[in-house]
Order: structure tokens, then sequence, then C-alpha cells
């Protein structure tokens, strides 16, 4: 969920450049590569959260090469943002990879992506905001192999300490001030927030604002809702009932919450592996973020399985990507590593194994992908930035700061 730097990310979108250059896609985005029709040796790239996610997925791509008679290999990156864009650029790409909803679209617009996701069964089934975050110029080019969404994350032990109950958990942001107040009043900081668009985000999406339009072809950073947005937000932290990690001296809002720093914190079904991990003895439930004025609002995170342009072996890599995304195999996914699946038919059955992660769950109907759009990043760090410094900056400034630098990289 770290976004790799900026540096990493500029070599990469040069090498995709490159990529697109050259010779050997068509006018659909797809590839003319001479295709083989014989037993497949795919190469598969992952991005890895760690040696159970790397087991799960050795384990599946094995049982799917028995049972198809093809060979596959898998190899977790160690920066797959850097890694993947050179081998994208060169003759010999992985066949089937990861893709962060994040990059998609700079993969998507230089045509290093099949777009294969109407070859899936039943790929309406994935959730619609998952499936849009894979969509680029109308098509849907790759399917979502599993989603993240936020929730907020309450310390019980601090809360009932500083005298609230489960009737002060709030589902409003006027509740959320009201409980904010009642633990600041008893010298405890109440929420420890990131201070990215990859959590301040969901605030926009509760007062009906957002920073790009659904096709990623215009800015809508500069709004009412928006302004509205962040003028909360900063009101926040001015009265001190959120602060930053930086202020907690912790690198990120999981780890500040962790070590007892702050009584709430807004994240995602990742903090269930590094709490236990980490602070085993922290005590905490999982409520849906509270509701703006605009409604329930959230941010999901996903990846897909992306599959080369230039792969010689399309259809054996469609196959695996569909035996990955099966129902059966996103919930072994999920007891293995704590990811959530994508499909829509798989939330009762989550849900029934895996209770206390029911807010998370809710929240894939309605979360709100990352933007997708090309050549964001330098606009995206620069907002990054500006949000950095709200407490004391102007927030129509600094959204208009966004809008003014994204137009100018959406192409005017």
């Amino acid at each position: 969920m770290r976004r790799s730097r900026l540096v990493t990310a500029v070599a990469a979108a040069l090498l995709l450049t490159t990529t697109a250059c050259g010779s050997g896609f068509d006018d659909n985005g797809g590839s003319t590569t001479q295709q083989s029709s014989g037993p497949a040796d795919l190469k598969i790239m992952i991005a890895s959260s760690g040696d159970a996610e790397t087991k799960a997925v050795n384990d599946a791509t094995a049982k799917w090469a028995a049972a198809s008679g093809n060979k596959a290999t898998v190899t977790p990156a160690q920066d797959i943002v850097q890694q993947l864009g050179q081998a994208l650029a060169g003759s010999t790409p992985p066949d089937v990879f990861y893709v962060d909803a994040a990059r998609f679209a700079d993969y998507a617009s230089v045509g290093a992506l099949e777009p294969y996701a109407d070859k899936i069964s039943n790929v309406d089934d994935f959730y619609p905001n998952l499936r849009q975050a894979f969509t680029y110029q109308d098509k849907l080019y790759c399917v979502p192999k599993d989603s993240s969404t936020l929730a907020l994350i309450i310390n019980t032990d601090l809360w009932s300490k500083a005298g609230l109950t489960d009737a002060d958990i709030p589902t409003t942001w006027e509740q959320l001030t009201a409980a904010a107040q009642k633990l600041e009043a008893k010298n405890v900081v109440p929420l420890a927030l990131g201070d990215t668009r990859d959590r301040i985000g969901a605030f926009l999406v509760q007062s009906g604002g957002w920073l790009v339009s659904d096709d990623g072809k215009q800015a809508t950073a500069d709004t009412p809702e928006n302004v509205a947005a962040l003028t909360y937000v900063q009101g926040l932290l001015k009265d001190g009932l959120a602060k930053y990690p930086s202020a907690l001296d912790a690198g990120w809002a999981g780890e500040a919450f962790g070590k007892g720093k702050a009584a709430m914190t807004v994240e995602g079904n990742w903090i269930k592996g590094a709490l236990s991990a980490d602070f085993p003895d922290v005590k905490y439930t999982v409520k849906e973020l509270p509701a703006g004025p605009k409604g329930k609002g959230t941010l999901s995170f996903t990846q897909c399985w992306g599959i080369a342009a230039k792969s010689k072996f399309k259809d054996q890599a469609i196959k695996f990507v569909e035996a990955m995304t099966t129902t059966e195999q996103q919930l072994s996914y999920a007891k293995a590593f704590g990811v959530m699946p994508s499909r829509q038919s798989a939330q009762t059955q989550y849900t029934s194994e895996f209770p206390a992660d029911a807010p998370f769950v809710a929240g894939a109907a309605y979360g709100h992908g990352p933007v997708n759009a090309p050549k964001m990043d330098s606009v995206l760090a620069d907002f990054d930035t500006g949000l950095q410094g709200l407490a004391t900056a102007k927030p129509q400034e600094v959204l208009q700061r966004f809008q003014k630098n994204a137009q100018t990289a959406l192409g005017g």
C-alpha cells in the first residue's frame, strides 16, 4: 500500500513509453506477437505481501500447471514498478503479473496490457467499482484479484477508559467530531490519520467529491464538495482531534494506533496482520467509516491479474487467470493471507468465516478506486505534499493547484 519512490515511477513510465513506440502492438491495445498453441511456460510476476502470499500463489499455480499440462514459474518482485517497467520495455515480459489500480492507466495507455477481461467467466460478478478501476477508454482490460477498503479502527481499551461507550461510536462526521472531543478532553489523541490522498481521499468521497471524472479525462478537484471535505479534515487537525503519523512518532497511522498513541485510525484490512504481528495485545473493533454530507464513502485498493500484450501464451494465461479468480480460489487466498475477494458471489461465505471483517466487506460495495489516468504520478505526489501542510493551508488553494496540474497532465 506504500507507493514507490517517484524517481522509480518516472523511470518505469519512460520505459513504458519506449515500449509503446516500438513494434508489435495493434490498434486495439493488443499485440500482434506470434502465439504458441502448445503447452505454455508461463512467467508470473507478483508483488507479494510476504511469505504467506508467496506460498499461496505458488501452491495455486502448481496445482493449475499440473492439471493443465503447462509449466508456470512465480517470481516475487522486489520492486514491481521498476522490474515490470523494465520487463515490459523488453521483448520477453512476464506473461502474467500484478497490476496496481493506481498504476493501471499508465500501462494500458501505452498498449502494454492485453484486454482479455471479456474472456473471463461471469465477469459481471466482480464488484462494479473494482471493474471501473481497470477500465481504460471504456474497455475493461483485466480482472481484479482481490480488494481492500478503509474502515474506522477503534482501540476499545482507550475508548472505555475515556468514558466512551458503544453509543459514542460515530456514524457521521458530526458524531466523529463529538467522540473526538470527548477523547481529547481525557488527554487521549482521538485519531491517527494518514497524511496522503490514500486516506484523506475518503473524506472527499463522503462529501460527494473526487479528484477526476470517472472516465479519467477531466480534473474535478476544485468543487465545493471537495473544499468542504478538506475544511472538515483541517478542522480536526487544527483542534488536535486528528494527528498525522509524523506528529505521533510513527511511520504510518497503523503503527501509531498499535502503540496506543491514538484511540482511532482510518486504515485498511491489512492492519489486522500488522497488529497481530507487532501489537498482539491491542484490543480493537472495526466499524464502517462515518458518513459525510453525501453519505457513506471509503476508498478501495486492488490489483488485477495483468497479461502482457507481448505474451506468446495469451490463451493459456487467460485460463490461468480464470483459475486464480474463481470464488473458491479467492476464498482460499483470503484464508491464506488476509485479502478480501473481488467477486460479489464470495461475499456471504467470506463474511461468515470472517465476521469481524464485515465493515471492510460492506465498503467494497461503495468504495472509490484511485485516480485512473496516466501520467499523474508527479501531480498526485504534489497533491500529497499539499495535504501534508493542510493544517495551515487554504483548502481551496490546495485543490486549485491540483486542478491546474491535473488538467495539464490530462491534456488541457
